[in-house]
């Protein structure tokens, strides 16, 4: 069964279209990474698969159930590319509010190592969310997801605003945590986070997905050296 499956996925606003006529197809226990321009189409995609918006045309389905169920998404923690939790609580609350909300069992010592893994002070959780920088918004956003004993992370721009050395920890810990039960659907633009930690990746381009594959494959299609290179290339042939 496939964790995520779209069929001839169409969107426009207005005249303008988003998307048109995507495939895509991401199996359980992958970490799959797609790959596009800012305004490219990522967030709308990923808003679609969530049913967020509505699309214009095609299918989605989430384990096998159409999209538009409820219980399709029982199994999915999601975070936006734009997190803003409420300012007014304190992390501590925010966290337990999404741990009940997901129906985590997680203990206290397992959210104080991965607090810990995510470079987050213990001492930070009494903070007010409207105190926090963005860096640490974000952590506290990808430490509820982390922590939420979901099968489907679909994560939008995880690594934004993140510093060098919380990108590194957070690619750890998500390394940490990977095995077959889990399957990781996230959105960059930087190349090397995908290559790193992509089973699969798709790049999606004036609208439509004009590759998925093994980044190492696409890498060889386009003969270059880097991901970013074959990306350039790539993106230069459509016409």
């Amino acid at each position: 069964m496939k964790a995520i499956q779209c069929e001839q996925v169409s969107k426009a606003y207005g005249k303008q279209p988003v998307l048109q006529a995507i495939d895509l197809q991401v199996e359980q226990g992958e970490f799959f990474g797609l790959v596009g321009m800012n305004g490219s189409g990522k967030s709308t995609m990923i808003k679609a698969i969530l049913d967020l918006i509505a699309i214009d045309s095609g299918s989605i389905r989430l384990f096998g159930l159409p999209h538009r169920k409820v219980h399709a998404r029982d199994q999915v923690a999601y975070l936006p590319d734009r997190f803003a939790p409420p300012p007014h609580l304190r992390c501590r609350d925010f966290l337990d509010y999404m741990l009940r909300l997901h129906g985590s069992s997680k203990s206290p010592q397992q959210v104080r190592h991965v607090l810990q893994q995510l470079g987050l002070d213990e001492n930070v959780l009494a903070m007010s969310v409207g105190k926090l920088s963005k860096g640490m918004t974000q952590k506290l956003g990808l430490a509820s997801c982390l922590l939420s004993e979901k099968s489907l992370l679909i994560l939008d721009e995880p690594m934004s605003g993140l510093d060098p050395k919380s990108r590194y920890q957070f690619k750890q810990l998500l390394t940490e945590l990977r095995d077959d039960s889990l399957t990781v659907f996230f959105s960059s633009h930087v190349l090397a986070d995908v290559e790193e930690l992509s089973d699969t990746m798709a790049v999606l381009h004036r609208h439509r997905i004009h590759y998925t594959g093994a980044c190492s494959a696409f890498i060889e299609k386009y003969n270059c050296q880097t991901l970013e290179q074959a990306y350039i290339r790539s993106i230069a042939a459509v016409p």
